[in-house]
């Protein structure tokens, strides 16, 4: 616009402005119509028609006004005034078509230079009416169409955006009622599948309205929005799919309740229900397998072998990492384990063999220790939410839940009851290790016996101990108790040693050395005191003992040195006692020093 209109521009509107209190002049209006000052005219415009009726080139202007107008609004968030201003210009428009006659044209032909063209049969420039009613019908017919595109794309964005929600609330009322997504698998109803399916059907009309809708607002035009939807992923039931997002937004991120609910539906109909039953048929095949065992008194082991379902508790794990009917057949498993070595373990119970009978009560109360470790933890977790996963399998296998729980107690106070005898019977079974009876006599096995008459000085494991006896503390004694697993021993000879270096006063400096075949038939015994006599002689104690026959002989003597090692020859019968470096004593057959 030029400097010379700008200012005939702002002239006009004084005037219009001054003449506002009076009758308002078309000619005015018009100046601000052509320059396109819709905004600044429209009022003036209104009031113009509403004192005039018969200008139809204000009908057409203002109907112009209307449409531009409805332009600028919000189709989506304003949508009933841009219909509204759309009906307005399409009245106003019909008024004009109307009215606009030759004989207007000629009249106020300058207020229709918008329409002036040349004829293409004579070359003149001029305005017709048929160009201005082809306008008109062109003008009402596209602002017919177009309302009716507002209101199909308005119809679509809010049908989209309400299935949306409605599925955000569907989605909300499962999170509501199961903590997670193994609960949800697990606990499932018919009424949750119902409700899965809804969701899949309400989210993929969602996904549809708002494709539809993209596809319309495509024809309304020109607007301000171009939404480009995209899926999230549900991961988590307790944190993800809860926002309700606004479909205004231009990067409009929604919630893929659809996929979540498919796969949901399907791990529920296809992986979980199928299992239902079979969980329950295993669970009582081990019913069986323990009254069998109550009943026949018969080592099932085999069979626990045979009725192994790896495949089935592998499925559950997909969708619980502990199920709890895994964990209840292992505790009817350890407990058909304890019962059946109670039964293969009762010979060897029976018998006099005290190692024996100490590995059969650990190898019970290791499976007891399990029986208890795992109804310790069945009562300690949360039993009852627990319970509630495997409800079918609850109520067919078990009654209820109390039921459950008074089932898994009975066997940890049945295990509590078994390790506490156990326990005493272990504990005495390992003491009795300790010791050798012998008539009213017990011989420890071990050193530092100090309350006891026999005094270890040699503990061969399972072969034989040795050492001093004290009856007295006049006359000392050397003893040799042959060790066999019933702690009664075969071999037990005692023999007089020399008086004055192995009084218990002088135990501490007593010791020994021993000897004995492999087929446990003949032992020698050597013992000497590591404190000199008078002399500076070392004392010693030499003993010969058969199996068979018990004590051949036994010898003591004065060496001048300390014993550090006893050899035997078996051909010759000669025993070598050997000292530091070369020192050496050889005794015969008998018992005599020969050299």
């Amino acid at each position: 616009m030029t400097k010379l209109a700008c200012i005939k521009l702002i002239f006009v509107f004084l005037l219009i402005q001054s003449a506002y209190a009076q009758k308002t002049k078309y000619k005015d209006i018009y100046a601000l119509l052509t320059s396109k000052q819709y905004d600044a005219a429209e009022p003036f415009l209104r009031k113009y028609l509403a004192e005039t009726s018969d200008n139809p080139n204000a009908y057409l202007y203002m109907g112009i006004v209307l449409q531009e107008k409805s332009q600028k609004d919000d189709i989506l968030k304003q949508t009933s005034r841009t219909i509204s201003r759309i009906d307005s210009a399409v009245i106003y428009y019909d008024k004009a078509y109307k009215a606009i006659t030759d004989k207007e044209i000629k009249k106020n032909s300058e207020f229709y230079q918008a329409y002036n063209r040349r004829d293409l049969r004579t070359g003149e420039f001029g305005v017709k009416l048929s160009d201005i009613q082809f306008d008109l019908e062109k003008r009402m017919e596209g602002l017919r169409e177009r309302i009716d595109r507002v209101k199909m794309t308005k119809h679509y964005f809010t049908l989209s955006d309400t299935l949306y929600k409605k599925t955000n609330r569907l989605y909300r009322s499962l999170q509501e009622r199961y903590p997670g997504a193994k609960e949800l698998y697990l606990r499932a109803d018919e009424s949750t599948l119902k409700d899965l399916g809804t969701m899949i059907t309400r989210f993929d009309s969602c996904l549809k309205a708002f494709d539809q809708y993209k596809s319309s607002i495509n024809l309304v035009g020109k607007t301000r929005y171009n939404q480009t939807l995209s899926l999230e992923k549900i991961e988590d039931l307790k944190t993800d799919g809860l926002a309700v997002v606004s479909f205004y937004d231009a990067d409009l991120k929604v919630w893929d309740y659809k996929t979540f609910a498919v796969e949901s539906k399907y791990a529920i109909e296809k992986e979980i229900w199928p299992l239902k039953e079979r969980v329950v048929a295993y669970d009582a095949n081990f019913n069986k397998l323990t009254e069998k065992v109550m009943t026949q008194g018969v080592s099932v082991k085999d069979d626990i072998s045979s009725l192994n379902d790896n495949s089935l508790m592998e499925q559950l794990k997909k969708h619980d990492k502990e199920p709890l009917p895994e964990q209840l057949i292992a505790l009817k498993i350890a407990n058909l384990e304890y019962r059946f070595a109670v039964i293969a373990d009762k010979q060897l119970t029976d018998s006099s063999n005290v190692a024996a009978k100490l590995k059969v009560l650990g190898n019970e109360v290791k499976y007891l220790n399990r029986l208890d470790s795992i109804s310790t933890r069945l009562l300690s977790d949360d039993l009852g939410k627990r319970s509630l996963d495997y409800d079918h399998f609850v109520k067919n296998s078990f009654g209820s839940a109390t039921a459950l729980k008074s089932f898994i107690t009975s066997f940890k106070d049945y295990s509590a009851r078994e390790l506490s005898n156990k326990g005493r019977q272990l504990a005495t079974k390992t003491e009795s290790l300790k010791w050798i009876v012998s008539g009213q006599d017990s011989i420890p096995l071990f050193t530092n016996a100090k309350t006891s008459l026999y005094r270890p000085l040699i503990v061969m494991d399972e072969k034989y101990t040795a050492g001093l006896y004290y009856a007295d503390s006049v006359s000392p004694s050397a003893y040799l108790y042959s060790i066999n697993a019933s702690r009664s021993p075969e071999v037990k000879v005692k023999f007089p040693v020399e008086k004055e270096s192995f009084n218990p006063a002088k135990f501490a400096s007593a010791k020994a050395l021993g000897y004995s075949d492999n087929a446990g038939q003949l032992y020698l015994l050597l013992l000497y005191s590591e404190a000199p006599d008078a002399n500076q002689a070392i004392s010693v104690s030499l003993a010969k003992i058969y199996k068979s026959d018990g004590l051949a002989w036994s010898a003591n003597h004065k060496l001048a040195f300390l014993p550090r090692e006893m050899l035997f020859s078996p051909e010759s019968g000669e025993i070598t006692i050997k000292g530091e470096g070369s020192q050496q004593s050889i005794l015969d057959k008998n018992g005599k020093l020969v050299r």
